[in-house]
């Protein structure tokens, strides 16, 4: 399939270009021409790709923004091919499905490992002492002793 060149232009304009452009930019704003050229100092293997690197997150940004205005315009899409894949048919109804010999044995430990701990948890709950049964929560009146009155009967008595 011949792709638009005029899409592949701007393909290559929005994916490589914008980034290194961008970076150039923020090494000019921050260092002058000098800090620019410092990037094609001979430390790179590859000047460029260190300035699509630098720039690509603003790149991103930006290609964001032109998104807002108008879907596609910041990253454009991608024309793909498609083709058939051929369709599998699901075996007879009357015939059960077998699991590979891998997968058989990896569930069987599975459950088996569960299981062993189901009987350490009913063994531990069968061992547990059985918790203290509590009653309704007092406040206690005039007469008796409950929260806010000390528990033990002078909280009522100096009310008095």
């Amino acid at each position: 399939m011949a792709a638009d060149p005029l899409d592949a232009l701007r393909l290559t304009l929005m994916q490589d270009v914008l980034p290194v452009g961008l970076a150039v930019v923020e090494r000019v704003r921050k260092g002058g021409p000098r800090e620019v050229m410092a990037a094609f100092d001979g430390s790179s293997p590859d000047p460029l790709g260190t300035l699509r690197e630098e720039g690509e997150p603003a790149a991103t940004q930006v290609r964001a923004g032109l998104d807002n205005l108008q879907p596609g315009l910041g990253n454009p899409v991608v024309k793909v091919e498609v083709r058939d894949v051929p369709f599998q048919t699901a075996p007879p109804a009357d015939q059960p499905i077998t699991p590979p010999q891998e997968d058989s044995a990896e569930l069987q430990a599975a459950l088996v490992r569960i299981g062993s701990r189901l009987a350490e948890l009913e063994r531990r709950l069968a061992a547990a002492p059985p918790a203290p049964a509590t009653g309704p929560i007092s406040y206690g009146g005039e007469g008796s002793p409950g929260v806010g009155t000390g528990f033990d009967g002078r909280g009522a008595a100096a009310r008095r």
